[in-house]
């Protein structure tokens, strides 16, 4: 399970939000974002915004806690540049590049967690399997002796052989 979040058209070189991407990769969310908060640059903010909304896109798709996540890959590549003149001696001019940048973030589970959508597909589709399944650990707990002490009971192929029924 990934999360992904991107941030385009930043108004900054990635040169700049490159240094403070370096420190808070591969860290875990709740660490980097504490980190966020103590470096003093100006790139930090649209990297903050960025991973809260990585954080929240995983609440809402994946249900998953920040507490879970960890940044497993953290990027940034050049956006397109603008170019503005300006005016310079003996009647020359000479350009100013205004860069942007593209930051694309993904985040990973240190545990997995199961979608509430897939559990529910897999009800509406497969009721009967559903169904199946707890028959099976009800029948599974359910195996008692004479004196009503749980028995375990067999598995593999051992399990297979005997619960054919005799002709």
């Amino acid at each position: 399970m990934e999360i992904k979040a991107k941030a385009r058209y930043i108004k900054m070189s990635p040169k700049k939000i490159r240094l403070v991407i370096d420190v808070i990769r591969n860290m875990e969310v709740v660490d980097a974002l504490a980190q966020l908060k103590f470096i003093n640059k100006l790139a930090t903010k649209p990297v903050d915004k960025l991973l809260n909304s990585a954080v929240a896109n995983a609440k809402h798709n994946f249900d998953t806690e920040k507490d879970n996540l960890y940044i497993k890959e953290i990027r940034v590549d050049e956006g397109p540049t603008t170019k503005r003149w300006k005016p310079r001696a003996f009647g020359r001019a000479s350009t100013i590049r205004k860069r942007s940048s593209h930051i694309s973030i993904i985040l990973k589970a240190k545990k997995e967690t199961i979608k509430k959508e897939d559990v529910k597909k897999e009800k509406l589709a497969k009721p009967e399997i559903v169904k199946e399944k707890i028959k099976e650990s009800s029948e599974k707990e359910s195996h008692k002796d004479d004196k009503g002490k749980a028995v375990k009971t067999q598995e593999g192929t051992s399990k297979k052989m005997f619960r054919r029924k005799a002709v």
